[in-house]
């Protein structure tokens, strides 16, 4: 498949680097993240296309550099349609990632990921 449906789980690294939030940790996050989106969409079409074929999904795990760069995207992507989760982690309520549903990448889906980078 030329443009395989794929999930942008994006976390922010300041997390790690700046507040000292374990690797596992935010891992959990972007697992909150995806989960939810997943329930949230579960009745659109290309949610279910993805989830029909198990041994062939496709996930990109990006990172942003803070707070504000992760509400850049949410705002993006939000005026752009796709759906998406931004998580927030309680009882803390502190906001950590965010994961799209399967998507297909646009040339606008693209534009909006420039800032990110692969999760390191």
């Amino acid at each position: 498949m030329a443009d395989p449906l794929t999930m942008f789980i994006v976390i922010r690294k300041d997390l790690i680097k700046t507040l000292g939030w374990s690797t596992g940790s935010v891992i959990a996050q972007a697992c909150h993240a995806s989960t939810a989106v997943l329930h949230n969409t579960q009745d659109l079409k290309d949610t279910r296309e993805y989830l029909a074929d198990l041994h062939n999904m496709h996930k990109v795990v990006l990172e942003v550099k803070n707070l504000p760069q992760l509400e850049s995207l949410a705002a993006s992507l939000s005026s752009l349609d796709v759906p998406h989760v931004t998580w927030r982690e309680q009882p803390e309520d502190i906001v950590t990632c965010l994961s799209t549903s399967p998507i297909r990448r646009s040339p606008e889906v693209k534009e909006a990921f420039k800032k990110c980078s692969l999760f390191r």
